[in-house]
């Protein structure tokens, strides 16, 4: 039941510049260290995340609380309700009989799942272009996800999760994963809405969305400090330049924290500038380069499954981005040119 305790497992929310899209993808090692290190300590990790956030929005932003929100806080509170419900979701998935893979799985279909609502919700069409890119991102993860995962299954010595039990409940934590997966989808178009109606208020946004969560904190209060004792007692490491000699974990905590930051202002900025579904194709990507970032700093094999998943993503993502029909239109003006002259 410890995968109940850990609600808040944070996902940015939703190119033209590409610089904020690097920043957006960029990957996190920390990450993978620490959670090998400590691997319930996700609590701490996220709780840092949000308050760290909160906290710099507060002064910088809400300028001590004197500014008034561009967007109702109603709105904003119906956002972070529908995280909240997602982050539980996929959670308490993990104890219907639902495999690590298959779950990971689910949740980069994330791309297919903001498409169809879009076309649903927003009467969104798209040309073939973007439907076959998509689908290529989608394949591309789905086989690097399936191959890096390690199956975990839930077993148990009782008969009674043999037979038609086993299935009810593996069957009810599929209903929940496609459940968490729409409801994120959703959770991205809301966001898009809202920007067309009131602006763009992306470091508002990125204050209220961390700054509201923070009061549930409490219920994981004694996690929360049982893994900041952990971290305490961790091995002591000298900072580079500064010369301090902290636990090495309070380092990769704060090392975390900073990326985070950087990594989800981008993705908040993208949030104004883009469509939903090209917001989650770029944090799709993100997870993605983090993903192989991960299997080749920690040295895990390489396979051709792999090689033939980042080929897929690599061309999809040219795809969905027309960088051949840039290219076209940026070779044909110049013929053009040297004809009017």
């Amino acid at each position: 039941m410890k995968r109940l305790k850990q609600f808040y497992v944070h996902q940015p929310y939703g190119i033209k510049d590409s610089s904020v899209s690097l920043i957006a993808i960029s990957p996190r090692p920390q990450n993978s260290i620490y959670i090998r290190k400590h691997p319930g300590c996700g609590n701490i990790v996220t709780f840092a995340q949000f308050l760290f956030i909160a906290v710099e929005g507060f002064l910088f932003e809400a300028d001590l609380g004197r500014k008034h929100p561009a967007i109702p806080i109603r709105y904003y509170a119906i956002m972070v309700t529908m995280f909240f419900t997602v982050s539980v979701v996929n959670n308490y998935a993990l104890n219907l009989n639902i495999a690590m893979p298959l779950h990971m799985i689910f949740r980069s279909g994330s791309l297919i799942a903001n498409m169809i609502l879009g076309i649903i919700i927003l009467k969104k069409r798209y040309s073939v272009f973007k439907y076959t890119s998509i689908a290529l991102v989608s394949v591309g993860i789905f086989i690097c996800t399936f191959m890096s995962a390690k199956q975990v299954t839930s077993q148990s010595s009782s008969g009674e999760n043999d037979g038609f039990q086993a299935f009810a409940w593996w069957f009810l934590g599929i209903g929940a994963l496609t459940f968490a997966l729409l409801m994120s989808a959703r959770m991205g178009i809301f966001q898009e809405t809202l920007y067309k109606q009131f602006g763009k208020h992306s470091k508002e946004a990125l204050f209220y969305n961390h700054a509201l969560p923070l009061p549930g904190f409490i219920f994981l209060a004694s996690d929360i400090y049982d893994h900041a004792v952990l971290f305490n007692n961790s091995e002591l490491y000298q900072v580079p330049v500064v010369g301090v000699i902290v636990p090495i974990m309070w380092f990769y905590l704060l090392m975390n924290v900073i990326t985070q930051y950087v990594c989800i202002r981008g993705v908040f900025i993208l949030t104004t500038e883009c469509a939903s579904l090209t917001v989650t194709l770029v944090v799709t990507l993100r997870k993605f380069v983090s993903l192989i970032f991960s299997i080749l700093y920690f040295q895990n094999p390489f396979t051709r499954w792999h090689w033939l998943g980042t080929l897929f993503v690599f061309i999809g993502t040219l795809m969905y981005t027309e960088v051949w029909n840039t290219l076209g239109a940026t070779k044909g003006q110049p013929q053009k040119e040297a004809k009017k002259s």
